[in-house]
């Protein structure tokens, strides 16, 4: 598996229909589509894909339907993180029956102040030693407040069934120290688009992007483009990116990214509450961005 862990993924988006019911035919046209070009896989039930506000059943379709479309040569990757440390296992579990080639874990949040380096050194060897496949380490400090630290993740990369992380924060530092700790087994993933040719310069095996959804292509360029040498290329394709990375993660996040799959062709459709409707002025930004793509036209509000 670890030989697999490397290139571009998209943390898929969640489609919904109308009456808000997860649209199953949708995600699979665009899984589809996706698996039609470079990319190495996709990642299901990550944040992009809305999984804080699906139910333990409609979690479990959004992976059968992933599983039924990504070819077994490519890489599911699951979301499966969980306050409670039986949750997380659960879920683990749920998703390796279904088909899920490796998990990704974040750490627990909502007790922050007591994820010291024990009890998430706790958390994730008790998850490794039951879940039936691999597992990613999630670094999402933006949204849970907590962060791994080199000593942490020194201890857990040392366990048979971590396999790498995905570091989603726009610090190069750190993620050039973790991609030292076991480069041999231990896969850095980098989550953050606007740094991602830094990243896989200071080592990072691959990324998981948002705006792979939309620009799947430019993304494997990119990355194709470090791993040849090509550094001058990369860099523009960087700047090119980076503008519309931006409105669809930390701008106008999901809602966003959604806009921007349908000016790209595939399905986007609503949000789910407590998650706002992008405004026609977000529209008009995010078309702004992508037109640097190609011409598009803009959305009605």
């Amino acid at each position: 598996m670890k030989s697999r862990l490397r290139g571009i993924f998209p943390p898929i988006p969640t489609i919904f229909d109308a009456s808000g019911r997860i649209d199953r035919r949708a995600m699979s046209e665009n899984i589809q589509r996706w698996m039609a070009t470079d990319l190495t896989g996709v990642l299901a039930l990550g944040s992009n894909g809305e999984a804080a506000l699906l139910d333990e059943d409609e979690s479990q379709a959004v992976v059968e339907t992933a599983r039924e479309r990504v070819p077994r040569e490519r890489v599911l990757l699951v979301g499966v993180g969980r306050e409670s440390t039986r949750q997380t296992i659960s879920a683990a579990k749920r998703a390796a029956k279904a088909g899920a080639d490796a998990v990704l874990v974040r750490t627990p949040f909502f007790y922050k102040s007591q994820m010291t380096g024990e009890a998430l050194n706790a958390h994730f060897h008790a998850v490794a030693d039951a879940s039936p496949v691999p597992v990613l380490l999630y670094n999402l400090p933006g949204v849970t407040g907590v962060s791994f630290t080199l000593p942490i993740v020194t201890r857990l990369a040392d366990h048979p069934n971590v396999l790498g992380i995905k570091e989603t924060s726009p610090d190069i530092e750190r993620l050039g120290q973790f991609a030292g700790v076991r480069p041999d087994r231990f896969r850095v993933l980098c989550g953050c688009a606007p740094v991602v040719y830094p990243a896989l310069v200071s080592g990072a095996a691959g990324a998981i992007l948002a705006v792979a959804n939309v620009l799947p292509d430019e993304c494997c360029a990119l990355y194709d483009h470090v791993r040849a040498g090509r550094h001058h290329e990369a860099l523009e394709l960087q700047r090119k990116l980076t503008p519309l990375a931006q409105l669809v993660t930390t701008v106008h996040g999901v809602a966003g990214l959604k806009v921007a799959l349908e000016l790209a062709g595939y399905h986007g459709g609503p949000v789910r509450a407590p998650l706002l409707a992008a405004t026609s002025r977000i529209r008009d930004d995010i078309a702004a961005a992508y037109a640097a793509f190609g011409t598009t036209q803009r959305l009605e509000a």
